[in-house]
């Protein structure tokens, strides 16, 4: 079977009105475009060209649901802060929740369902950036030279220097997270107006617009321990088990591993569980976790190297490109014009666009233009 794929956007406030109309050539509708899902995910499951939703059809198969979701995603302003359980931990939360007879749709439930949740996000737009990973403790410590000597902002340089960078990172998170530091999210905020530090302008930048979306939110200052990524289009940024990420602007493709499962950081009204959060979330500083692409036959992959998703991104141009397939996949297109087919079946798809493929050996892409391969990921 090979089938069009497509779905509504979702309009979450931190959405682009533009990103995504622009993409698909079409008029914006005047409102926030954040997300468009690929996927069978029940929050809001992909629908075939017949109409039939992509759950339905799995399921009328005997199919069990994908085990990744594709995405468009564009970003205007911060999402909120997040990490993700790793596996052990998604299932030993789900059980606990279960137990404790906590409804699945409550605000305060934080474990929906059993499965890990690490994502890659590959930029489109020229610019992408996003916060991912803590920064090492010296280098936020030369940014914060130039916010100044205010009681708060002394007392976050202190708590920083004052244990193992880890210790002292996850101190300062969870003073700030449960409500014991409002003195230094509103002395950091304050100070921003006007710091300087060589080298950091685009943080500060970065920073000045979440004071202003987000002001007084204790995730201002977990933002400002954390790393600037900028990816420029076709860079790719991976966030693993434990990892805090927020992505702040720009257009990208998101591949993810399907579950709701999301412990929040700030920089949002949605329920922090504080103790949850400090307990699943990874404190070591380092550089963000950037994923490059591995050339691999005709196309360059993505390998995050866990088992529920892997990306391939196809240039079709000349000679078409056969893929082999061992299970479902969608390829989304982003540029250009891009026809996949099989042995009787063939679907046109341009930027924003996507195809279904099940039961398939293989699928040809050709054309002129570019496209991502979302499928299961290599297992041992």
């Amino acid at each position: 079977m090979l089938e069009t794929l497509s779905n509504a956007p979702r309009d979450y406030a931190w959405g682009s009105p533009t990103a995504i109309p622009d993409l698909q050539g079409r008029t914006p509708s005047g409102a926030p475009e954040a997300e468009v899902w690929f996927g069978d995910h029940p929050g809001s499951p992909a629908a075939l060209g017949d109409g039939r939703s992509l759950v339905d059809v799995r399921a009328g198969t005997g199919e069990a649901p994908l085990p990744f979701l594709l995405k468009i995603l564009a970003a205007s302003s911060s999402l909120s802060i997040q990490a993700h359980p790793d596996l052990a931990q998604a299932r030993a939360g789900f059980a606990a929740e279960e137990a404790a007879g906590i409804p699945r749709d409550a605000a305060e439930r934080i474990y929906r369902d059993e499965n890990h949740k690490p994502e890659i996000i590959v930029a489109l737009s020229d610019r992408f950036r996003a916060l991912v990973g803590l920064r090492p403790v010296e280098d936020t410590q030369r940014l914060l030279s130039g916010f100044g000597e205010a009681p708060g902002v002394s007392r976050l340089r202190e708590a920083l220097a004052g244990a193992a960078p880890a210790d002292a990172l996850r101190a300062v998170i969870e003073e700030v997270l449960s409500g014991r530091a409002q003195d230094i999210v509103s002395d950091v905020s304050a100070a921003l107006t006007d710091a300087e530090a060589p080298g950091f302008e685009e943080e500060i930048e970065i920073l000045r617009a979440i004071v202003r979306d987000f002001p007084g939110d204790a995730g201002i200052v977990v933002a400002l321990l954390m790393n600037l990524v900028v990816l420029t289009a076709g860079e790719a940024v991976f966030a693993p088990a434990g990892v805090l990420h927020a992505y702040q602007d720009g257009l990208g493709v998101e591949l993810m591993a399907a579950s709701d499962n999301v412990l929040r950081g700030g920089l949002t009204p949605k329920h922090i569980d504080v103790p949850e959060l400090m307990r699943i979330v990874d404190t070591e500083p380092g550089a963000a976790p950037l994923l490059a692409p591995v050339a691999e036959g005709a196309g360059e992959v993505f390998d995050a190297g866990v088992p529920d998703f892997l990306l391939t991104r196809y240039a079709t141009a000349g000679e078409p490109v056969s893929v082999p397939l061992d299970g479902p996949a969608i390829v989304l297109a982003t540029e250009g014009a891009v026809t996949v087919s099989t042995a009787g079946q063939r679907v046109d798809l341009t930027p924003g666009t996507a195809a279904y493929a099940q039961d398939e050996s293989e699928v040809v892409l050709s054309g002129s233009g570019v496209a991502y391969l979302a499928r299961a990921g290599r297992r041992d």
